[in-house]
């Protein structure tokens, strides 16, 4: 289903709460509900904005996080094809496998006889 990410339509479409947001910022952002929170109701994503004192601010990235979040969310994803490693690839990888193998063996203690 598509969902559209116009300002409008996420006004419509969104339950908008504000919060008093934690952290640093001192008494205008311990005071004040400058936090908020977007909660989109067709598909029930919620996204939080309280990097700002300023609740407008907050509001304006919070309105901007919904619409990426569901822009992603839409983008149809291409199935990636399995393909089998080249010949070369494999004989890398054992050659690899070849020179730990021999670095391995050289930190024992040699064989007593």
């Amino acid at each position: 289903m598509s969902y559209p990410t116009d300002r409008e339509s996420l006004e419509r479409d969104c339950d908008l709460e504000f919060f008093i947001a934690s952290g640093p910022g001192g008494q205008h952002r311990n005071k004040v509900e400058s936090g908020v929170r977007l909660v989109h109701r067709p598909t029930g994503l919620m996204v939080t904005a309280t990097e700002r004192r300023s609740q407008h601010a907050n509001r304006d990235m919070a309105f901007l996080r919904m619409s990426e979040l569901l822009t992603e969310r839409q983008r149809v994803r291409i199935p990636r094809k399995k393909t089998r490693p080249t010949l070369a690839s494999r004989e890398r990888r054992l050659e690899g496998k070849r020179v730990h193998s021999s670095t391995k063996k050289l930190r024992s203690l040699p064989a007593r006889e």
